[in-house]
């Protein structure tokens, strides 16, 4: 859309200029989210946007004569760009004049002189007024003080100035009154009306009484751009009446507060032959068209003068290439993004005019893009067809300008346009299943195993985390064992474990990108868990209360070798934690038994004697772990006469089969079998890492 507004350049800053959010049809609240700014395509900042309110605010006060000087029109030009979606609004704001200005004479006192031969009707031109203020405002006309001998006459130039010139109605005398005092008022159509004044002083001089006279009085000569330094302009036709000295001419500029000297930079003026020619390159874009004021005066005495006006008009050519300008560039682009969703806004200009300045835009075919024109001077970048980041992840996209002239001038600017990812590939484990071990009665916190997932997508769609899920083979949530690192998937332990209770859990882990939606996978982790001699040996028979001891009653002449009974104990633990060793302590005198390391079996080592009395023993089981855990039992023993026991009978335990007597030698190669996957296992993982 294009909107128009209109501001007088005294408003102070805050001054409410338009309702945007009415004139562009949008809610206001919608503003703030759809990021609305502005865009100044002069580089000044003299505006703001009041997102609360919707509507365009003076930012700083506005000097419409410090910004367009003498222009007819004074109009500044914006951009608003809203996203979601993309979209762009000119707007112009015109800078109406207020008559703040007061005219003002180049000089405060005019000198002018005028021979007493001159014939009524003569004229004598005054300097023009500046008013800095346009239309009405500006100078409306001038008025002159009452006099007998002089009126005021004012003509209209090309351009649309009053030119106030000082008209003699009644002849002069100059032994009655040689010098006139005059004033001159400029009055501007402002209301109230601003005045400024000069005073004219008139000297009444004798002889030379015919002027300078040019023809045409005023010009207008075609000029290219550009032309050699030294070309010729024109030569001014200038005559005058007067012969001799009052009739020999000299030129010179005529300047004034309009940009005083401006044109006389550019331009040479020969004061004999009146030849113009410039003396600086000419640019049409800076200025199309120069006014040129030259004073012919003679030699006389006085010396009179005439005046030519002379407008050059500048013809313009293609000098200038176009300009690109990337108003909002929306990068990265998502890779399913619809075609014609836009994707950058181009602005071109080119300071030329005609079909110098009509430029039109270009990009290379094979790209998934193409251009859409919005309105005058501005473009829309498209999409065109699918993109696809895993084909092409961005794309170097050149734009070119070419404008109508003749010879074509162009230009290119190239921005990179990155494609956005989409979650559309799922994480994927490195192997769905894995193996740990973990020693039992670690601390809570140890670390078990790291999983390991890769997603092929970038940013947020690549941003993995891990989690447990419960699997119900526990008799406790399987979160009560295990937690796991959700951003690097290593495996802790929560509680300490008891390989008595437990020897292996399955832990799915499910590992999830951060996309929308977020895809998943998951696997399985079997730890097992390491047996650790946490248990002593339990004593099963003979079964006595703490502190008490086992009374066994054996024949008197037991031969040596005899079995007195059988020590059976039990160790919770596995492998070689729970290899059982059966062993007397010592004691302070020799004793006739021995009590077997393997099966626990206490026999008569030597004969006793008659009158031997009942012995004391301390059998003591120790396990095979590190450090080793023990059990001890207090037996006492008494010979007794015409004692017969069948210990066999009187043992009341299940005979060991000899699959019981292989069960050490399984766990064993269990455990060693055990020990080397475990660390190829970790050979393998340490390998890949």
């Amino acid at each position: 859309a294009q909107l128009h507004y209109s501001v007088p350049e005294d408003r102070d800053p805050g001054f409410s200029v338009g309702d945007l959010a009415k004139d562009l049809g949008v809610e206001v609240r919608s503003l703030a989210a759809r990021n609305l700014r502005l865009v100044s395509e002069g580089g000044q900042r003299h505006f703001q946007v009041d997102l609360a309110a919707g509507v365009l605010l003076l930012d700083s006060r506005l000097d419409r004569e410090a910004l367009c000087g003498q222009s007819p029109t004074c109009s500044l030009h914006l951009q608003l760009v809203m996203e979601n979606p993309l979209q762009l609004h000119r707007v112009e704001v015109d800078v109406l004049d207020v008559n703040d200005n007061a005219p003002q004479f180049p000089k405060p006192e005019v000198l002018l002189e005028i021979t007493e031969v001159a014939n009524p009707g003569t004229r004598l031109p005054l300097e023009v007024a500046e008013d800095p203020d346009m239309g009405s405002n500006s100078i409306s006309t001038y008025e002159l003080s009452p006099s007998k001998h002089f009126a005021l006459s004012i003509n209209v130039r090309g351009d649309g100035v009053k030119m106030p010139e000082i008209v003699l109605e009644k002849a002069l005398d100059r032994e009655k009154v040689p010098v006139h005092h005059l004033t001159l008022t400029a009055l501007d159509g402002g209301n109230p009306v601003k005045s400024g004044t000069a005073r004219v002083t008139i000297h009444v001089l004798d002889a030379n009484d015919n002027p300078p006279v040019c023809d045409p009085p005023i010009s207008k000569v075609l000029l290219e751009e550009n032309v050699p330094v030294g070309t010729l302009v024109t030569k001014l036709n200038v005559t005058d009446l007067d012969e001799g000295p009052n009739g020999d001419v000299e030129y010179s500029f005529k300047t004034s507060n309009n940009a005083p000297g401006k044109f006389t930079k550019l331009f040479s003026l020969d004061a004999r032959t009146g030849e113009i020619r410039t003396k600086a390159p000419l640019d049409y874009e800076e200025s199309s068209a120069y006014e040129i004021a030259v004073r012919a005066r003679d030699k006389g005495s006085p010396a009179m003068e005439g005046h030519c006006h002379l407008r050059v008009e500048l013809i313009d050519i293609n000098d200038n290439s176009p300009e690109i300008v990337l108003t909002s560039v929306s990068s990265p682009v998502q890779e399913d993004a619809a075609p014609g969703t836009v994707i950058a806004l181009i602005g071109v200009k080119d300071s030329d005019s005609g079909d110098n300045g009509q430029v039109r835009l270009q990009i290379a075919k094979e790209l998934p893009f193409k251009l859409v024109s919005s309105f005058k001077e501005h473009f829309s970048l498209v999409t065109s067809g699918p993109l696809d980041r895993e084909k092409a992840s961005g794309y170097n996209i050149t734009v070119r300008a070419v404008d109508s002239g003749s010879p074509q001038r162009a230009t290119q600017k190239t921005f990179y346009l990155r494609i956005a990812d989409v979650n559309d590939n799922a994480p994927n484990f490195s192997s769905p299943f894995d193996t740990a071990h973990v020693q039992e009665n670690s601390l809570p916190g140890t670390s078990v195993f790291s999983v390991s997932a890769s997603d092929p997508d970038e940013g947020s769609n690549a941003k993995l985390s891990y989690s447990i899920l419960d699997n119900g083979m526990q008799d406790a949530p399987i979160s009560t064992y295990f937690r796991i690192d959700q951003d690097n998937g290593t495996i802790y332990t929560v509680r300490a474990l008891d390989y008595e209770q437990d020897k292996v859990f399955q832990v799915p882990v499910e590992v999830k990108d951060a996309g929308s939606p977020a895809l998943s996978s998951t696997a399985v982790v079997h730890v097992f868990v390491l047996d650790e001699n946490d248990n002593a040996p339990n004593i099963v028979y003979p079964s006595v209360p703490r502190g008490s001891a086992f009374h066994q009653a054996i024949p008197a002449l037991a031969e040596p070798g005899y079995l007195v009974t059988k020590i059976v104990a039990v160790d919770a633990d596995s492998g070689h934690n729970a290899w059982l060793s059966y062993q007397l302590q010592e004691s302070a005198e020799a004793l006739p038994f021995q009590v077997e390391r393997r099966s626990g079996e206490i026999r008569v080592a030597q004969a006793l004697r008659e009158s031997e009395d009942s012995h004391r023993l301390v059998v003591e089981v120790r396990d095979n772990g590190t450090p080793s855990l023990s059990a001890s039992v207090v037996i006492v023993i008494s010979p007794e006469e015409n004692s017969v026991q069948d210990f066999s009978k009187s043992l009341d335990l299940p005979q060991p089969s000899s699959e019981d007597t292989n069960l050490t030698l399984y766990l064993i190669i269990s455990l060693v079998s055990i020990s080397l996957v475990s660390c190829v296992m970790f050979g393998l993982v340490a390998a890949r890492c």
